[in-house]
């Protein structure tokens, strides 16, 4: 088949601007289509040139390279195209195409915000150019590809349309500050009212009465603080925080959600330390959640992805160096060295695999408890045991695995910051059972029985201090302290750019 006069004339224009800015995968991607345009149909821009245009100017919250001068020119490039002309159409294929592989490999970058990729392939890593072309060529429906590629995984894309609600509602409001003082509610009068409707953009006044109370509520609500129309200590604590300070921390948010697996990348866990939750994931979609206990303040949960390979069952616990200073050197000062049989622990040799058990009355517990010597001490399994029946592992340098507890009063606790690290899990058994498809059992009354997975499945520990729920944010406590340094020089930054409030 001979092909039209035009679209022959603008596949030369378009091999012309190929062959002199494109990389040799690219060239040969248009190679093997003969130079026939992809964005393009009949020489007229197809539905997937003006979606990815849209998908551009919802971008502003992922901080890709589509910046708003780059959008304008993509738009007149189209709608100069749209006449057919052949030389238009080819300039601007070229450009929704290198637009395009910018958005992807923007959206697809290892951002460094403290995770330790603990196995190299959970690490994101952007696609190359001509794989990204192909995969939009090859797909089924170009469009729908666009909007698949356009999401990362379901929390990121909800926080996502969360800033960028946030910021067209709440964010360019006058920055008045409200003074502290009683709770403000409908009907109350004077200043501090005037202030807080100068804060909130209504019209000058000095009364709270029913659209200062909607506005409030509507306020709370964005904000995570619950409906209720009135300004208490929580509310005026948010109302008088730096818009940019707030952008900063749902952008830091934004970036430790890249780190996540991509929609539809079957199972995988998820537990967040600033929550202290863990969620089961299959395909993007929550298969179910349960509390978890993390890592104190000073012994945090670090952020890091690995691959759970195996369950222990009748786990041993290997006792933290500092608990043994601390606990059990001090019990045994109190108590002999028979509180070693009674809390049914054993002292080892050492850490090597063959290390051997000696007689506890041999170790100088004065010199333990005061930190001049080390050693290794393990409680035997059993209903007492720290890492109660199983315990889930994922081989990694920070000595950290999810495992069961006989402590389940902790799980009642809203602070649930009360470990050296690990990640002790609500409900142990159904982790088992949504890994294994039922819960395997132990062969014997033996110790550490491993349990290998067919299929190893990604855990990944993150610390996500803002979440987005319908229209609702939730703003939590920095517990750990990792937001302060990025916040405060992302919120610097924000403001000498002006993004708040665009």
């Amino acid at each position: 088949m001979i092909a039209s006069p035009a679209p022959a004339r603008a596949g030369e224009t378009l091999q012309n601007l190929v062959a002199a800015k494109a990389d040799y995968g690219v060239r040969n991607f248009y190679r093997q289509r003969d130079y026939r345009p992809l964005w393009f149909v009949d020489g007229r821009p197809g539905t997937a040139a003006r979606r990815m245009i849209a998908i551009f100017r919802n971008a502003g919250a992922d901080g890709t390279t589509i910046d708003p001068s780059r959008i304008e020119l993509l738009e007149r490039a189209v709608a100069s195209a749209g006449s057919g002309d052949p030389s238009n159409v080819a300039r601007a294929e070229f450009m929704l195409s290198s637009a395009w592989i910018d958005h992807v490999r923007a959206m697809s970058r290892d951002v460094d915000v403290g995770m330790t990729y603990i196995d190299a392939s959970l690490r994101p890593a952007a696609p190359f150019p001509a794989a990204i072309l192909t995969a939009a060529a090859t797909a089924p429906s170009l469009t729908d590809h666009l909007d698949a590629n356009a999401a990362l995984n379901p929390l990121y894309d909800r926080m996502r349309d969360g800033l960028l609600r946030w910021r067209s509602q709440w964010a360019g409001l006058p920055q008045v500050t409200v003074p502290a003082g009683p709770v403000l509610k409908s009907g109350a009068e004077g200043p501090r009212v005037r202030a807080l409707r100068a804060r909130l953009g209504l019209p000058a006044g000095d009364l709270f009465d029913q659209t200062t109370a909607r506005t409030v509520s509507a306020f709370r609500v964005a904000h995570g603080l619950g409906d209720a129309p009135t300004v208490d200590a929580d509310t005026l604590a948010m109302l008088n925080r730096d818009p940019a300070s707030v952008e900063a921390q749902l952008r830091l948010n934004l970036d430790r959600l890249r780190a996540l697996p991509r929609a539809g990348a079957g199972k995988y866990i998820v537990v967040d330390a600033a929550s202290a939750r863990l969620y089961l994931y299959e395909d993007g979609v929550v298969q179910g959640s349960m509390k978890v206990v993390v890592g104190k303040p000073g012994e945090q949960t670090p952020m890091a992805a690995g691959l759970i390979r195996t369950m222990v069952l009748n786990p041993y616990w290997n006792v933290p160096p500092d608990l043994i200073r601390k606990r059990v050197a001090a019990k045994v000062l109190q108590q002999g060295v028979g509180y070693i049989r009674q809390a049914r622990f054993e002292v080892l040799s050492g850490w090597d695999a063959d290390a051997r058990v000696i007689d506890p009355g041999t170790v100088d517990w004065a010199a333990v408890a005061d930190g001049r010597e080390s050693i290794r001490v393990r409680q035997l399994p059993g209903a007492d045991n720290a890492m109660g029946a199983m315990k889930f592992l994922f081989p990694n340098n920070f000595g950290v695995y999810l495992h069961d507890t006989p402590d389940k009063a902790l799980f009642s606790e809203a602070d649930r910051n009360l470990s050296s690290g690990c990640v002790r899990l609500e409900d142990a058994p159904r982790l088992a059972k949504w890994l294994f498809g039922t819960i395997p059992s132990a062969k014997s009354a033996g110790p550490e029985q491993s349990v290998a997975l067919a299929r190893p499945v990604p855990v990944y520990l993150t610390y996500l201090t803002a979440g987005w729920d319908r229209s609702t944010f939730a703003l939590r406590p920095d517990v750990y302290g990792r937001d302060k340094t990025a916040v405060r020089a992302e919120s610097a930054s924000l403001d000498r750019s002006g993004t708040t409030g665009n």
